[in-house]
């Protein structure tokens, strides 16, 4: 099972952050955090790295119904949606897939919620192309 979904836009860097951003809220997530990686490697290592950012995506009513649950399962929230802009120019969006995430914890009541979320992140990674 593969543990992400993904997709190149035609779309800016700055203007995929926006519309991932939109479409997300779109589907009942708020982004929690967002890590510019470029930035930070700078900052950290003083080396150069593309444009690269990861939005933490949460869906409160699905969060709340996951850590009812499994109470441990925060340590796998939020669900993380990655923005680059690789060497050629093109960007690309990319969203983990919570199914496979959710393999690793023994929790069946897990999987219809995995299942919606996932759903709805391929929605989100279905309107860009």
């Amino acid at each position: 099972m593969d543990y992400f979904t993904s997709t190149t836009v035609a779309l800016s860097y700055d203007q995929a952050i926006e519309k991932v951003t939109g479409l997300l809220k779109d589907e009942g997530f708020g982004v929690l955090t967002e890590i510019d990686v470029k930035d930070t490697l700078k900052k950290k290592l003083d080396v150069d790295f593309k444009k690269y950012k990861i939005l933490g995506a949460c869906n409160p009513k699905f969060a709340h119904k996951a850590l009812q649950a499994e109470d441990k399962i925060g340590v796998m929230l939020p669900c993380n949606v990655i923005v680059e802009e690789n060497e050629d120019g093109t960007v690309e969006v990319s969203a983990v897939n919570p199914v496979a995430s959710m393999q690793a914890v023994d929790n069946d009541g897990l999987q219809p919620i995995a299942d919606e979320i996932r759903s709805r992140l391929e929605k989100v990674i279905g309107k860009l192309k």
